[in-house]
């Protein structure tokens, strides 16, 4: 299934879906799916998302609303991607990248919030420190996953619309089956 109002450029390829999951293949609305990107089977792709050249979902990768994935950029099968996050040029993501985060490198770490994304949609600077301080709590504490997990669920209700943020972090932090990019 494909949505409304996709940009799909140049030898881009989709499988179907599977009988192994849902048997279907998702593709959301808004997308810039650029020249040569390979989207397996069972994947589900949110809305307005950006895929750059030749970047490869494997099959059952479900990647969030308003996420950016880097240039040859390889995710392997299974993994999850958060909404607004973004993947650098060359990304080998093997493991799920929580919501709102920059990730990079080889091997891949978390680097910071996508903050120029965030303010593009329209975030206000009081919701974006509260999306820092979920990345400080994840990334740069000394806090097991289990305790910053916590630590980020006592952010409910600093800020006008971070609550649904941090319900976002959350839920994905809780649900995340591949281990978290850390």
């Amino acid at each position: 299934m494909i949505g409304d109002r996709n940009t799909i450029r140049e030898f881009v390829t989709f499988n179907t879906g599977t009988v192994q999951d849902e048997g279907v293949t998702r593709v959301g609305s808004d997308n810039w799916v650029m020249a040569y990107v390979h989207i397996a089977h069972d994947v589900r792709l949110g809305n307005h998302c950006v895929l750059a050249n030749n970047a490869t979902l494997a099959g059952h990768v479900h990647v969030g609303d308003w996420a950016t994935i880097g240039g040859l950029s390889g995710v392997h099968q299974f993994v999850k991607i958060g909404a607004h996050a973004m993947i650098g040029f060359q990304g080998h993501v093997a493991q799920d990248v929580p919501p709102f985060m920059t990730v990079d490198g080889n091997p891949l770490a978390a680097r910071a919030v996508n903050q120029v994304g965030l303010k593009r949609r329209g975030y206000t600077p009081e919701r974006i420190a509260v999306v820092k301080q979920m990345h400080k709590l994840l990334y740069r504490s000394s806090l097991t996953l289990e305790q910053a997990i916590q630590a980020i669920g006592e952010l409910r209700g600093q800020e006008a619309g971070a609550d649904a943020d941090v319900e976002l972090m959350v839920n994905f932090l809780t649900r995340a089956e591949r281990g978290i990019v850390r």
